[in-house]
């Protein structure tokens, strides 16, 4: 699909990565509904990108039907929100878990369900949900957030499947760590010097190839982080071991101690 002329829904537009895939969207020529929360970040975006803004809180389900409402027409939705979720299951509330599971998971799920069907009737559109290399493989303290994150990523494999013929593209794109802004640059959690990292922007575009030429799934990271990823399918007792000697726990703490007030 080409952006240009075209509309997107883009949740989780006050983060770091929001705001660049918003300003990527913008530069190909795609007209922009942008959501978050915290309007005092969303208008001045919106006022940049010439966006559409509405304030929109993902736990709440029928926030997330009316949203779903007003934006019936759109031809993309990035499906991008997503709460940090960092933590040993131990810790978490069942609250905590139910947010992390409706934010992260059961409103993608819930917009792609109701937006997917106007695409399929109009025969066209795509649907990108950001998903993280935590929901190819998993590290300590990540369960609750990579369950969220691998959901995403069978959802949006069988999505991708049952829409093929009626010209609507899913795709998933996973980050790796990512610089400069987001969850992992605001946790400042500090990682093993040989671990790379990517930028917001090099995320936004990623968005933008799994758009333009439908591609099923895009990862956006350092080659060893994506090769960690691989062997981590293929053989995850190993990978786990290594994670651990390298530091994995360390990194896992830093993150929790920041991110556990963004439950």
């Amino acid at each position: 699909m080409i952006l240009a002329g075209r509309t997107v829904l883009l949740t989780g537009a006050t983060g770091g990565l929001g705001h660049a895939i918003a300003r990527r969207a913008r530069t190909a020529g795609a007209e922009l509904v942008i959501t978050g929360r915290r309007t005092e970040v969303l208008e001045p975006l919106a006022d940049e990108t010439g966006a559409r803004a509405l304030a929109v809180d993902l736990v709440d389900p029928e926030a997330v039907e009316r949203l779903a409402a007003e934006c019936a027409d759109v031809d993309v939705l990035v499906a991008n929100a997503a709460l940090p979720a960092s933590g040993d299951l131990m810790s978490f509330s069942p609250e905590e878990i139910d947010r992390a599971l409706a934010v992260n998971l059961r409103a993608p799920m819930i917009l792609a369900r109701l937006l997917g069907e106007g695409m399929a009737e109009r025969g066209h559109g795509h649907m990108v949900f950001i998903s993280s290399l935590a929901g190819k493989v998993s590290s300590p303290g990540s369960a609750v957030y990579s369950a969220t994150k691998f959901g995403l990523r069978g959802f949006a494999q069988g999505l991708r499947a049952d829409l093929r013929t009626r010209g609507v593209g899913v795709s998933v794109v996973f980050p790796g760590f990512v610089r400069d802004a987001g969850m992992f640059h605001d946790s400042r959690a500090k990682l093993p010097k040989f671990v790379g990292t990517s930028t917001p922007e090099e995320v936004a575009e990623g968005v933008m190839r799994a758009i333009e030429r439908n591609r099923a799934e895009v990862d956006v990271a350092p080659l060893p982080l994506r090769a960690g990823a691989i062997a981590g399918g293929l053989a995850p007792e190993l990978v786990a071991s290594a994670q651990r000697r390298l530091g994995g726990d360390g990194v896992a703490a830093e993150l929790t101690a920041a991110q556990t007030s963004k439950r």
